[in-house]
Order: structure tokens, then C-alpha cells, then sequence
């Protein structure tokens, strides 16, 4: 009997919960070797009278060290800090990791894009360290510690390095903010030239580094940024592809990893069956890979390349959501899917 790994499920909120029961209805059909232990977060948390982290959950992702998520909701401008955020902090997932690549079927205006966003996770002026100066003034600190910059990088290089990737582009702005950007790639800059000379450093000003890629994406292989950078350039890059619902996500610790996808709750569709899981989709095919890296279940590598051959060749038939220009709704394609894992 193959090994058997218990997970956390945070349904979320908005589209979160229907996404989220299309990906495990395929991951059943895949006979992916999870047990679900199901948790709540955000907005369903309060509507049960728990806070909206609850300690419960994050015990269960501390137990278990995994856990698929399910988007929830942030409030803009105020009420409650972000659970993601809050998650990565709380569980030391320093890496963000978000790959973006073309998929079949999804035309863009580019072809053969291939490439993963590193962010770093859980400092930066993500770090919500706000003061108001004076009445009319307020002040965001970025923050930006040498073990933080120095551990992201060598995930980032170790990661272009199990992957056969030939190249970390760091995106900077360091000939402004000398003192924290200068940091990261001063930390980058050494872990590449101490431990992974194999590997080709391109350090690039964010600015100049976003209109190359998108004047040519293929350029770039591996893209290392701090945290802000890296939330504004993994949605812009999400563009390259065909949109947030195709592009998955995770955050990843020394201990614990927690997976999610890239797009947000969408409150406008919620409950309407339209939403697009196949991001989520993807990101348990991220999920199973992981076990296969750090559990060595090589059955895990199996069901990840079966979901993912099954989603490819759904796109190709023209299987595809609204958003991707088809018809199908959440259900459907989830449906599409499991029927090509059958076939």
C-alpha cells in the first residue's frame, strides 16, 4: 500500500472552498496519497466564532508540516492584518515560490515562458512596521536583516541547482535604497560566488529587469527579489501566461510548507461556480512534487506528472474557463480533468 500523507485543507473564503473541492475531487481520481485534516482561516473562521487565525490551525500545519490553502480574503485599507502574510511569519516561510510557464492550449502573446519567482517572505516593508509621524504624515519601514537576505539566496541558488536552472536574475533597486536592496544583493552575490558558481548571477534595477521581461521572458530563468518586488512581479508575470489562474504558488520554510495559488478571493464570483481552479490545480501538482523532494515518495512524483498531463491535455482539447476564453465552469473543468486521468 502506497504511503500515506496527512496534509492540512484551508478551504478559505470567496472562491476558495470551490476551488478547493475541485483540486481534491481530482486529487481523489489521481489516488494521490493525501489524508485531508480540514482547518479554517479568515473570513470562515470568524463566521465561526474563531479568530481569524486560529491557534488550531496553525498547529496542525506546525504537526503536519504541510497544508494546501485556499485563498482568503484582506481587507483594504483596514481591518485584520493578511492571513498569508500572518502564515508566512508566524511559520518561517521565507520562500515564495511561483513558477510561471506557458501551458497548452493558453495563447499569449509569448510562447515558451519558463521561468520561477523567488520572493523573499517575511520581511521587507511586507514587515508592517507603520507609524503616523505627525497628523498627515505616516512612515512604512522596510526592513532587511543579513540572515533573511542570505537565506533566501541560498534557497534561490540551491533550488536553480536541483533544478538544473542556469541562471539567478536578482531584481533590485539598490541604487536608491543603498542600505536594504544593497543587503540582498550583496548576500546574493556571495552565496553565488562561495557555493554555487555553477550557476550565472544577473543582478538587474527593477525597473530596467520588468521591461526586459516583458519585452522577452525567455531571457530569464530564476528570479530572486525582496518581498514587495516579488508580489508585483509574480502578478505581472502571471500576465505573460494567460493570468492568475494559471499560475500556482508556495511558501516554503526550513520546516513547514504551506501551498497556495497566486490569485486572490474573488467576493464577485464567489458561490457563482465560474472560478478557475486550475491554479490550484497546479499547485497541488507543487505540493506532490515537494513530498517526492523531501519525503523521497517517488509515488507522489507519479500522481503530480499523471494531474499534470491530465490539465495539459484538457487545455490542448480546448477544455478550458471563462477567463482562459472557454465555457466551462469550476466543476466542469475539474471534470475535464478527471476524465483525461481515466483515459
Amino acid at each position: 500500500m502506497a504511503q500515506q500523507h496527512r496534509a492540512v485543507l484551508i478551504p478559505g473564503d470567496g472562491i476558495g472552498p470551490e476551488v478547493t473541492n475541485a483540486v481534491k475531487r481530482v486529487l481523489v481520481a489521481a489516488e494521490a496519497p493525501l489524508v485531508w485534516e480540514e482547518h479554517q482561516a479568515g473570513l470562515n473562521a470568524l463566521k465561526q466564532g474563531k479568530e481569524v487565525l486560529p491557534l488550531s490551525t496553525l498547529e496542525a500545519i506546525t504537526h503536519h508540516k504541510l497544508a494546501l490553502k485556499g485563498p482568503c480574503t484582506t481587507p483594504v485599507g483596514e481591518g485584520f492584518a493578511s492571513i498569508n502574510v500572518q502564515l508566512r511569519k508566524k511559520l518561517h516561510l521565507y520562500a515564495a515560490v511561483r513558477p510561471v510557464r506557458s501551458l497548452p492550449g493558453v495563447k499569449t502573446r509569448f510562447e515558451n515562458v519558463d521561468l520561477v519567482i523567488v520572493r523573499e517572505n517575511t520581511e521587507g516593508l511586507y514587515s508592517g512596521v507603520e507609524n503616523e509621524v505627525t497628523p498627515g504624515v505616516v512612515m512604512s519601514m522596510k526592513v532587511a536583516t543579513e540572515a533573511a537576505c542570505t537565506r533566501v539566496a541560498h534557497w534561490a541558488f540551491r533550488y536553480a541547482t536541483r533544478r538544473k536552472r542556469r541562471k539567478v536574475s536578482v531584481f533590485h533597486k539598490a541604487n536608491i535604497m543603498k542600505l536594504t536592496d544593497g543587503m540582498f544583493i550583496r548576500c546574493a552575490q556571495r552565496i553565488h560566488e562561495d557555493e554555487y558558481p555553477n550557476i550565472e548571477y544577473q543582478p538587474l534595477i527593477i525597473d530596467a529587469g520588468c521591461m526586459r521581461l516583458v519585452q522577452d521572458p525567455t531571457q530569464f530563468d530564476v528570479l530572486l527579489m525582496e518581498n514587495l518586488y516579488g508580489d508585483v512581479v509574480s502578478d505581472l508575470a502571471a500576465g505573460l501566461v494567460g493570468g492568475l489562474g494559471v499560475t500556482p504558488g508556495a511558501n516554503i520554510g526550513d520546516d513547514c510548507a504551506v501551498f497556495e495559488a497566486v490569485h486572490g478571493s474573488a467576493p464577485d464570483i464567489a458561490g457563482k461556480g465560474v472560478a478557475n481552479p486550475l491554479a490550484l490545480i497546479m499547485t497541488s501538482v507543487m505540493m506532490l512534487n515537494h513530498l517526492g523532494d523531501v519525503r523521497h515518495d517517488e509515488n507522489c512524483r507519479k500522481v503530480a506528472g499523471s494531474v499534470r498531463d491530465a490539465y495539459n491535455q484538457a487545455l490542448s482539447d480546448g477544455k478550458k474557463t471563462r477567463d482562459l476564453g472557454g465555457e466551462l465552469g469550476t466543476e466542469a473543468f475539474a471534470d475535464a480533468v478527471i476524465e483525461r486521468l481515466k483515459g
